[in-house]
């Protein structure tokens, strides 16, 4: 059974830095793709960035530059660092195996989702 687990959300003010973390059980990691969505209340479901398990990265345009996206095969993980957060960046950010990298189509498995809140 897939299980993964997000951690790291929280309150931060703009400008500020936040390092969301998923791990990962019940899969062979280091062959999936992994990716970072995110959900804002009253907006689909978007595409933050992916890794593919041989470390192509894609970024949506909105976190280019300010968002990195890594993984630890050893340790089961994917990781989304965020720097210079905005307001817009407000949204529960969900973690996902199986993203595909060209279609940006997500995988059946997701996390429950950890919120990232950007205020002052």
């Amino acid at each position: 059974q897939v299980q993964l687990v997000e951690s790291g959300g929280g309150l931060v003010q703009p400008g500020g830095s936040l390092r969301l973390s998923c791990a990962a059980s019940g899969i062979r990691f280091s062959i999936y793709n992994m990716g970072w969505y995110r959900q804002a209340p009253g907006k689909q479901r978007e595409l933050v960035a992916v890794i593919t398990s041989g470390d192509r990265i894609k970024y949506a345009d909105s976190v280019k530059d300010r968002f990195t996206i890594s993984r630890d095969n050893a340790k089961n993980t994917v990781y989304l660092q965020m720097n210079s957060l905005k307001p817009e960046d407000t949204a529960v950010y969900y973690c996902n195996a199986g993203t595909s990298y060209y279609s940006t189509t997500p995988g059946i498995s997701w996390g429950q989702g950890t919120q990232v809140t950007v205020s002052s």
